[in-house]
């Protein structure tokens, strides 16, 4: 119970949620994509990333210089399929 609670306080940052529903529609995607896509500094995303990597939601995967991020986590998986229905 009190992971779920965990998960969902951080998933509760509209940015945040952004950040997993876009992951989770695309698959994978680094932060240069995500700035684009949000049009906010990389500064702020990057710090978004590293809550959701902290609370083990995300992770990524290194290629060269970049670092490319997806969803590991079901049950937040679920609760944005909940949230934005296709």
């Amino acid at each position: 119970m009190i992971e779920h609670a965990e998960l969902l306080k951080v998933l509760a940052h509209p940015m945040r949620l952004c950040i997993v529903q876009g992951l989770h529609q695309k698959g994978t995607c680094n932060v240069s994509y995500m700035q684009r896509c949000l049009n906010l500094p990389q500064s702020t995303i990057s710090q978004h990333l590293a809550k959701l990597r902290s609370a083990q939601i995300i992770a990524g995967t290194r290629d060269g210089v970049e670092v490319h991020y997806r969803v590991v986590n079901e049950t937040a998986v679920r609760i944005v399929a909940a949230l934005f229905p296709c």
